[in-house]
């Protein structure tokens, strides 16, 4: 093994946090092939089902989703008088918490074996202060996403829009919900990459070389980190600090 692979070895895995329609999931698949690691993305489905016990549709149905306010307050009066009569739709077998709880087993089992590319499921956050992996977040503007989604799942443009909105909505209430963030955080990752600008090839390429360069860098104490080690002092005040005024001018 040559010094460059030795060096990735180290890290445990990739998290690719996406926009729907970005190109996010195709980016996870070519790096998992890239690297040779394993992806972790639709499989979850059925891992969930069977550790909840029940079928990869109700699953499916729950993926990277949690219930509105509204839906968790039917559900809650519905469990107090199950006989109450509802108009919305609500299922009282499984909650979304249960979801969520099967799902962070399941990333967490395969983090521990590592060499694994996790696409979304709130990993980003999961796994926030893990030195040991490396975070993405794949975007593209809102009319490349609509072209994609038209013709990768052969939609409309409305339908297509309407799906990368609902898509979109369900992710970010499913990061607020659990974690209380927000999936456009910058800071909750290493990298964020534009697909309306860079080809699916160049972006696996560069996730590639940050994977490489994080981790070389695992060795370093965190305070050691930073964009200020190893720069002098600016060898002046900059231009837009001004002097703190004396006392005495400060008296007049």
């Amino acid at each position: 093994m040559d010094a460059e692979n030795k060096s990735v070895a180290q890290m445990k895995a990739v998290t690719i946090s996406r926009e729907y329609g970005s190109g996010g999931g195709e980016v996870a698949a070519r790096t998992a092939s890239r690297l040779g690691w394993q992806l972790i993305d639709h499989e979850i489905v059925a891992q969930v089902a069977q550790r909840l016990h029940i079928s990869e549709k109700e699953a499916e149905d729950n993926d990277e989703y949690a219930e509105s306010l509204t839906e968790r307050i039917f559900q809650s009066l519905q469990l107090i008088q199950p006989t109450m009569p509802v108009t919305v739709p609500i299922r009282v077998t499984v909650n979304s918490l249960a979801f969520h709880e099967a799902r962070c087993r399941i990333l967490e089992a395969a983090a521990a074996k590592g060499h694994v590319v996790i696409v979304g499921r709130g990993a980003q956050a999961l796994f926030a202060k893990q030195r040991d992996m490396l975070h993405i977040r794949i975007v593209a503007p809102l009319e490349a996403r609509i072209a994609y989604v038209m013709q990768r799942e052969n939609l409309s443009r409305e339908d297509a829009r309407a799906r990368i909105q609902q898509k979109d909505q369900d992710r970010i209430r499913y990061l607020q919900i659990y974690y209380r963030k927000h999936p456009a955080d910058a800071h909750l990752y290493d990298l964020v990459l534009n697909t309306a600008i860079l080809d699916l090839e160049s972006v696996v390429a560069i996730i590639y070389r940050a994977l490489e360069a994080k981790a070389k860098r695992l060795s370093l104490a965190t305070g050691e980190l930073g964009a200020v080690q190893g720069l002098p002092p600016y060898p002046g005040l900059p231009g837009d600090i001004r002097p703190p005024e004396s006392a005495e001018s400060s008296s007049i």
